[in-house]
């Protein structure tokens, strides 16, 4: 069997990217739900009657708590943890984007949650957990919630929604950072009001940015994590896309006198606007080239007579898929068929005979494997398949494929049989062994299987 360099495809995420990544996730996950649970820390110091140093910069408690719920949603979703464990993730953000929208209603519409602050003001101490956060901190962790319970979705009209979800929390965290940021620096005139704590908004954007990283990895945003030219384009050209407009906007904004709101939020407002724009255009750009490099791309890498990934696509996507498993700590199989009496069947019947067969177990093992399982046609009578299965659902789904190809026999007007062999094999997560390795292992034991036929006709 000839052996290839494997290399990623345009179509998938660079493996090596993602690698960092997910430490820079880890690293500002740890960093945010220390600052928050630090910041309710102080809150409750202050609660017990005893002084804080720097009280005036700690967030509001209400803000704390729902970062803090937040940054433990995100940790929960990751990989490597359980079904259960995942539903709560979506239980906290559930909880933080009905909690923050209910405040946002009770600032636009004056519904009233039972608290009265005037009069818990006069408690002391303990009122300072009753404050609620201010009206734009509400709209980012509600927005910041609801993109949370999308982001993980799977079925196409789901991922289109996060992807939206996720496009207006990036809108919306950059008018509310930018205007902050500007207001404190007076960049615009002299220093506007602040509501909102420093430390709100640097929570508020690294939970973003954690939440964008986690949903780049499908959808809208891939192209961006993409090993291709639109990959590398978009990571090249966005730095320069986020940064330019704020500089036209901020040049702009002295000769802007607007009375429906501060100087500072009128130039955070256009500035986002046009970063986001742009960003748009940059992602269409970049996914349109994309889809060429894909297009070309499968060319290489099909068969052209039973549509399955010929050798060189099996080694590329399997590889891929190999890495991505270990990574998630994930069991990996690979199952190797090899038909039996194929050139019986071209030397007696033509080969267009053969070539039916060929094409009959093509449209079966497609039939009979998920999407995201990479099948092959590796070589003239040889098939492979690999994907993340324990060693149950690999013996499971080779079951299923006989009973395929038994029914497709007891067809009438079959004008050849369609028999197989089959061996396959599993990894554990924990084994970290090679795609050549484990097909050879599939291969020798699909050898004991075409032996055992022999001995039971002979």
């Amino acid at each position: 069997m000839p052996k290839l360099t494997p290399a990623l495809p345009p179509s998938g995420p660079d493996t090596a990217l993602l690698d960092r990544l997910a430490l820079i996730e880890r690293i500002i996950l740890t960093a945010a739900t220390a600052l928050f649970a630090l910041n309710l820390a102080g809150w409750l110091i202050l609660l017990a009657g005893w002084s804080l140093p720097g009280r005036q910069h700690l967030m509001n408690a209400e803000d704390a708590l729902a970062a803090l719920l937040c940054a433990l949603s995100l940790r929960f979703s990751g990989a490597g943890y359980s079904k259960t464990v995942h539903r709560l993730a979506l239980l906290l953000a559930a909880v933080v984007a009905a909690a923050c929208t209910a405040v946002v209603c009770e600032y636009l519409f004056y519904v009233s949650q039972g608290i009265d602050l005037s009069s818990a003001a006069r408690h002391g101490a303990a009122s300072l957990l009753l404050q609620h956060m201010s009206f734009q901190t509400a709209g980012g962790f509600a927005l910041l919630g609801a993109s949370l319970m999308a982001i993980g979705a799977q079925k196409r009209a789901a991922v289109v929604l996060a992807d939206l979800l996720i496009f207006l929390l990036l809108l919306l965290v950059l008018i509310l950072v930018s205007g902050h940021v500007i207001a404190i620096l007076g960049l615009i005139g002299t220093r506007g009001p602040v509501t909102t704590s420093s430390l709100t908004m640097l929570g508020l954007l690294l939970l973003t940015a954690v939440a964008f990283l986690r949903k780049a990895r499908n959808g809208m945003f891939s192209i961006i994590l993409g090993h291709g030219i639109g990959g590398n384009i978009a990571r090249g050209l966005s730095p320069l896309l986020l940064t330019l407009p704020y500089l036209r906007e901020c040049l702009r904004a002295r000769f802007i006198d607007s009375a429906r709101m501060p100087s500072h939020y009128t130039t955070a407002l256009l500035a986002s606007l046009a970063v986001m724009l742009s960003f748009g255009l940059l992602l269409f750009l970049a996914w349109r080239i994309h889809s060429m490099e894909v297009q070309i791309h499968e060319l290489s890498l099909r068969d052209a007579l039973t549509d399955l990934y010929n050798l060189r696509g099996f080694r590329l996507l399997a590889e891929q898929a190999l890495r991505m498993a270990r990574r998630s700590n994930l069991p990996f199989s690979v199952l190797f068929i090899d038909l039996d009496g194929l050139k019986h069947t071209n030397d007696t019947l033509g080969h267009q005979a053969g070539s039916e067969l060929l094409i009959e177990m093509g449209r079966i093992l497609k039939s009979s494997f998920r999407e995201s399982d990479v099948v092959g046609r590796i070589g003239g009578d040889e098939f492979a398949v690999a994907g993340q299965f324990s060693l149950s659902g690999i013996s499971l789904a080779t079951e299923r494929v006989l009973e395929c190809a038994a029914r497709r026999n007891a067809e009438a007007g079959q004008a050849a049989a369609l028999s197989f062999s089959a061996g396959y094999v599993t990894a554990e997560s924990a084994r970290h062994q090679s795609l050549d390795e484990l097909l050879a292992k599939a291969d020798q034991t699909m050898y004991e299987d075409k032996r055992r036929k022999k001995v039971a006709v002979g």
